[in-house]
């Protein structure tokens, strides 16, 4: 009786040390048996007891919480919203957070695409509103106005003028920049040059056209000061006015045709955003755009080639010699719209060129409205953009609507250009 009840007692006293050993590793794996317990907890090991604190258990439950929360966080990053939409308001918002942009410029960079979203809508409208023809005028280049250079321009002068950020306006459809009235309180500081509707010529047929603009920072060699004396202020204007295109803040344009799409630079490379016209907002959808460093599709009017210089002449009929490009030519492609041409140069490299004449010595494009521009996106994309013979970024203007030929597009076939066209 006696050996027996000596067995059990010591049955017990092993069960008891089991039990408090799994309770102490429990503890000790931050799993608490009670973790509203007021009370420490043992941990009973082999030869070692000891209490936890209550502060102890908190700091298990929390890494414990920072753990489930971090994989959480993880999990959320990777899994990316069926409705997640990246929007130009979002990508302004994200520059200026950065500090690679002002506030100033994204509301300048807002306002127009406003008013490109106006402009979209007109476009898409103007054969049932009577916006198709001619205006009756003519702008200082002496071609004739249509119905929708006369709108556009409106609508983008509107738009800048209200934004509060634009201190000059520079349109390719007027003879002269205008100051933003200062006894407006939206007077800001920005230089604007645009082109409110290129290719407006296509605009009966269909085809596509587009708004270019350039955006300036005001010229520390000429304050905007002399608002008493309007002849000096419009002095001031121009001299703002004309930069050379090495400077711009800021260049884009938008192209009206299947789909509305805004391709831009704030000097950090080029991104296009469509418009969706069920929430009426630009989204992204070309991000950090580069031009191919070749590209077999030149895009020139070739109807005025005999009244080329014979470098130009003899660039065209090199591309066109099949043996020179191992049994395949390039192919020609002009739509006579230089949004339209541009757009398809930057997605499908080539190049885009319109050189002087006998006519027109310096071609037909303007250097503010169009061809700094569209060289500053060109080179933000790997590209370049060349009169042939100089830089077209490197060039001041000496005047508002001074023209100059303009050689766009991969950087090689440019180079391939100019290898006809200099010091010949």
């Amino acid at each position: 009786m006696a050996i027996s009840a000596s067995r059990d007692a010591g049955l017990i006293r092993k069960e008891s040390s089991s039990r408090a050993w799994s309770r102490g590793v429990s503890v000790a794996r931050g799993v608490p048996k009670t973790s509203c317990s007021r009370f420490s907890t043992k941990i009973a090991m082999p030869g070692i007891v000891r209490r936890v604190t209550t502060a102890e258990r908190s700091s298990i439950a929390c890494k414990a919480t920072a753990a489930t929360v971090e994989k959480s966080t993880k999990q959320s990053q990777q899994k990316k919203s069926e409705y997640e939409i990246f929007t130009l308001t979002t990508w302004l918002f994200k520059l200026e957070k950065e500090g690679t942009i002002s506030n100033e410029l994204a509301v300048v960079v807002s306002s127009i695409a406003l008013a490109c979203k106006q402009i979209a809508s007109l476009v898409n409208r103007a054969g049932i509103s009577n916006l198709t023809g001619v205006a009756g005028a003519q702008n200082v280049q002496g071609e004739d106005q249509k119905k929708l250079d006369v709108v556009s321009n409106e609508v983008f002068k509107n738009c800048l003028s209200t934004c509060g950020r634009t201190g000059v306006l520079a349109s390719e459809e007027e003879d002269l920049p205008v100051a933003v009235d200062i006894t407006d309180a939206y007077s800001g500081n920005y230089i604007v040059c645009f082109d409110p509707l290129d290719g407006s010529s296509n605009i009966d047929a269909g085809i596509s056209v587009g708004s270019i603009w350039g955006v300036y920072e005001p010229s520390e060699q000429c304050p905007m000061d002399a608002h008493d004396d309007p002849n000096k202020l419009v002095e001031q204007c121009v001299v703002n006015v004309c930069q050379p295109g090495k400077d711009l803040a800021c260049a884009g344009y938008c192209l009206y045709s299947s789909s509305t799409i805004l391709v831009l630079s704030v000097g950090t490379g080029v991104y296009g955003f469509t418009l969706d016209p069920t929430i009426g907002e630009f989204v992204l959808t070309h991000k950090d755009v580069k031009i191919p460093d070749k590209g077999k599709i030149y895009s020139f009017n070739e109807g005025n080639m005999d009244l080329w210089d014979k470098g130009v002449q003899d660039y065209i009929t090199s591309l066109k010699n099949p043996e020179k490009w191992d049994g395949k030519p390039y192919s020609a492609r002009y739509i006579g719209s230089l949004v339209g041409d541009f757009h398809r140069t930057l997605l499908y490299g080539g190049i885009y060129g319109y050189p002087g004449d006998k006519k027109n010595k310096n071609g037909k494009l303007r250097l503010l409205y169009e061809c700094a521009p569209m060289s500053f996106l060109a080179e933000q994309a790997g590209g370049l953009g060349s009169t042939g013979t100089t830089r077209i970024l490197d060039i001041v203007p000496d005047a508002v609507h001074q023209r100059v030929p303009m050689f766009v597009g991969s950087k090689r076939e440019v180079e391939y250009l100019e290898s006809f066209t200099k010091n010949k």
